[in-house]
């Protein structure tokens, strides 16, 4: 374990730090596109560049690139979005999203406002989706960028804190502990499962926001509808109970 993970991290720590850097901004840039963002694992590739930050100026540019990727990815579907407006929900690649998710991140918007865009960052699907909806709504890019943007920072610091940790902590260990490349692997897994138990809970938290309401109009008439027989169930309540307590009696 220990020699292939010298192999691999030696890889990545003897890449240029602005290339590593550069590199990973862009591959941020299109995970967060709508066209490229469905398949792209930006954790992993998150994940892999912060294991080769050696200083604190690595870990800030690679930081700072993730952030202007994302934001740059997140701007451009914005911008497209803004644009062509819904003749790209009704495109080829519209109908690839499929209706459904187009419905959930326009009711998402329109209920949560910019509370939606933070928390669609940690959503799958909906945070390559909902920046084009949000450039096809009424909110202006400004408050766009000032929601996301705290919501891209707290993303990647998380995975760029943990890959450069664990990395850290394997250098340290590998020399002395035969066994130090599984604890690599396990700050990573740990971290990985934290990360799944959020997402998770940010989804079931906000996934009553994504569902369309009963119409108020159907309601209206079931309840018209119902009406007659609630009342003959309610007028024969009294009746049961005087048959009972004449029973009771007898």
């Amino acid at each position: 374990m220990n020699e292939l993970l010298d192999t691999i991290l030696g890889n990545i720590q003897n890449m240029e730090p602005l290339l590593r850097s550069v590199i990973a901004g862009i591959a941020m840039l299109l995970e967060t596109s709508v066209l490229i963002g469905l398949i792209v694992p930006g954790d992993t590739i998150a994940i892999i560049a912060s294991t080769g930050t050696q200083s604190p100026g690595e870990f800030g540019l690679l930081l700072v690139a993730l952030v202007l990727g994302a934001l740059s990815g997140e701007s451009i579907g914005f911008l497209l979005g803004r644009v062509l407006g819904p003749r790209i929900r009704h495109s080829w690649l519209g109908h690839r999203i499929g209706e459904s998710t187009w419905a959930r991140a326009e009711l998402y918007l329109e209920r949560r406002g910019g509370i939606a865009v933070f928390a669609s960052r940690f959503l799958p699907v909906l945070h390559s989706v909902v920046p084009l909806t949000v450039g096809m709504s009424t909110m202006s890019y400004r408050r766009f960028i000032a929601w996301t943007a705290p919501a891209c920072i707290l993303w990647a610091t998380a995975y760029v804190s943990v890959g450069a940790t664990a990395a850290a902590s394997y250098e340290q260990l590998s020399s002395t502990l035969h066994g130090a490349g599984y604890i690599f692997v396990g700050i990573i897994v740990v971290f990985i499962l934290v990360v799944y138990l959020t997402k998770r809970l940010v989804q079931v938290r906000e996934h009553r926001h994504m569902m369309h309401p009963v119409d108020d109009k159907t309601a209206a008439a079931e309840t018209r509808e119902m009406a007659p027989l609630a009342a003959k169930v309610k007028s024969a309540e009294p009746s049961r109970a005087e048959s009972h307590k004449s029973d009771s009696t007898s």
